[in-house]
């Protein structure tokens, strides 16, 4: 029960249990049905919906409610008569007979319905978003986003986490994403960065000895926007010190499992699957793989070696790779069908894709003849080919042959609903390559951030053959979107100046670009690591949706813009004159 001076419950717990009790309901008229001359309205507050049953001829104001209208009631409740009843709500056996009606608030008429079956468009819903934020479904989903936010809290907490805030206006780091720039009106011509996320300050942090760190750290970056990615959103940030990927593993499955468990009354199963970086590109196309259904990818690169093809032959020889996605019951799919498969490939950057069917137990395609029979078969038995299949075979280089062909996977996956929406599959990616080589800049870079250790086994390559350096790097992936990514930390000098060099960089240039992190660590750093997870996407999964936009209670549109609220704003003279400063428009082309 919410009580206060206004009202006695809300309109989302009465029920028969409540009957003949005098009550008073605050909250928003949802609906006005007007049966011969009884007023029958909904109430709706965050809490849910009572109806109320309002007579004009001992209530003159009655007859003036309209929808939205603000209103407190007092009356009785008393049970709806039989067959009346509402199951679908909790209140939807009872009724409240108003003994006085209160207009707290009278409202415009709303640009839209405030109901969850009549979406208006992005830029209404944005505009008005304190209308759309009283729709039950948006209640909902703040509700769901807050009570993860208490999980998250509660159970690091146990774990000797101290929640730690880090600044909002700190100094600008090479590396990581464009960040959004604050003049400062204390000293004339300089600025401050919003920061893009708290990595260096948590590595401090481990230094001082606060050996959990946790925070709901919100992060700043000034990126083209898609459905899950906005200009400010939130994480889970975390560090630890002295441990190994293990225990990394460990906290995020234990915190993981108790929030599906308390915001959704789900069980999931740990530990979680662990797949590294390569097999999970050369099984599924993706470091982060939808393991909901079983579409796996095949290298038939040796199979097809011995084909006549010639497009094979000569990707072979340019040490390419073939794969094979057996598309299981596809066999059926017309020409069109199988033309949409190939140009999504060449969205992808393939050339194309070949196809075989499976029909009257034998192979069916225009590149049929240039197989002979002995590499039918081995194809046949290593791609377990069945009647009606659809053979799908992409040639390229390994990352586009396998990436391209991922999407494909995907993309059957949805056509043919293989997905189980109500089923969660987690997965660790691990292993993946420590750089990654840059062709603007003709060098090599950091495939993560400069600061992450290899591993132990791959020391050896640093110097020899970068390339081959893997990273103690991981993700953690739900049903094909990844929500959270960390690594260990290098916390040694030497091991950290090997890894610069790959760069190009030595210590005491990376000292001048990364000052106060690497002095701090001239002063004995733990061995540490650290995970950040998406907490907008990880609520919009929570809530069976991809859009973050849906759970972010002021969120940005596509441009960036607020409509509500009209940011970012023109800067006025005013603005200028008081930071000191001369605004100069570039347009552009």
């Amino acid at each position: 029960m919410t009580s206060s001076t206004l009202r006695s419950h809300t309109c989302g717990e009465l029920n028969k249990k409540d009957t003949k009790k005098e009550i008073k309901l605050c909250g928003w008229v949802n609906s006005r049905r007007d049966h011969g001359g009884i007023i029958f309205i909904d109430l709706r507050d965050r809490y849910g919906f009572t109806q109320i049953v309002l007579d004009p001829k001992k209530l003159a104001e009655a007859d003036k409610l309209r929808r939205e209208w603000c209103i407190q009631i007092t009356g009785l409740v008393r049970e709806r008569p039989k067959g009346m009843e509402n199951k679908n709500i909790i209140t939807g056996e009872i009724e409240v007979e108003v003994k006085k009606l209160n207009i707290l608030n009278e409202s415009e008429v709303p640009p839209f319905e405030i109901d969850d079956r009549m979406e208006a468009s992005e830029e209404l819903r944005l505009k008005y978003r304190y209308l759309d934020l009283r729709r039950p479904v948006m209640q909902e989903r703040l509700l769901v986003r807050h009570k993860a936010a208490q999980v998250v809290r509660q159970y690091l907490s146990s774990q000797s986490f101290m929640e730690i805030e880090t600044p909002m206006f700190v100094k600008t780091t090479p590396g990581g994403a464009r960040v959004f720039k604050v003049p400062s009106r204390t000293h004339t011509g300089k600025f401050y960065s919003l920061p893009e996320s708290p990595q260096m300050y948590k590595q401090i942090l481990m230094v001082a000895g606060c050996d959990r760190y946790f925070q709901l750290a919100r992060c700043l970056r000034d990126e083209d926007l898609r459905v899950d990615r906005q200009p400010e959103f939130t994480q889970i940030d975390i560090e630890m010190s002295f441990i190994d990927r293990e225990d990394i593993y460990n906290i995020i499955e234990g915190l993981l499992k108790d929030i599906f468990k308390k915001v959704l009354n789900v069980e999931i199963k740990i530990p979680f699957l662990r797949l590294s970086y390569q097999d999970t590109m050369s099984r599924y196309g993706s470091d982060k793989p939808d393991l909901r259904f079983e579409l796996e990818l095949k290298d038939v690169s040796s199979i097809m070696k011995n084909s006549e093809f010639g497009i094979f032959k000569n990707i072979l020889e340019k040490k390419g790779v073939i794969y094979c996605l057996n598309a299981k019951g596809c066999g059926k799919f017309s020409r069109t069908e199988i033309e949409e498969l190939i140009e999504l490939g060449k969205t992808h950057h393939l050339p194309g894709l070949a196809w075989i069917k499976v029909e009257d137990k034998k192979l069916e395609s225009s590149i049929v003849k240039y197989l002979p029979e002995k590499v039918q078969k081995e194809l046949i038995k290593a791609v377990n080919a069945k009647e009606n299949d659809l053979l799908l075979f992409a040639a390229d280089e390994f990352e586009k042959a396998v990436n391209a062909l991922g999407q494909v996977r995907l993309h059957i996956g949805k056509k043919l609903n293989l997905m189980n929406q109500k089923e969660y599959k987690f997965c660790w990616v691990t292993d993946f390559p420590l750089f990654e080589w840059n062709e603007e800049v003709n060098n090599w870079q950091a495939k993560h951030h400069i600061f992450t250790m290899p591993l132990e086994e791959d020391m050896k390559y640093l110097e020899t053959d970068p390339s081959e350096v893997k990273g103690k790097l991981y993700d953690i992936v739900l049903n094909g979107v990844e929500i959270g990514g960390g690594s260990i930390r290098i916390h040694k000098k030497e091991i950290q100046a090997r890894t610069l060099q790959v760069t190009g960089l030595n210590y005491e240039e990376a000292e001048k670009k990364f000052d106060f992190l690497l002095n701090a660590f001239k002063f004995s750093a733990p061995p540490h690591g650290g995970i950040a997870i998406g907490f907008d996407r990880l609520c919009a999964l929570l809530c069976g949706i991809n859009d973050i936009r849906e759970v972010i209670a002021f969120p940005k549109n596509k441009a960036a813009e607020n409509p509500m609220d009209g940011s970012p704003q023109d800067w006025t003279p005013e603005f200028l004159k008081e930071l000191n400063l001369k605004l100069d428009v570039v347009k552009k082309n």
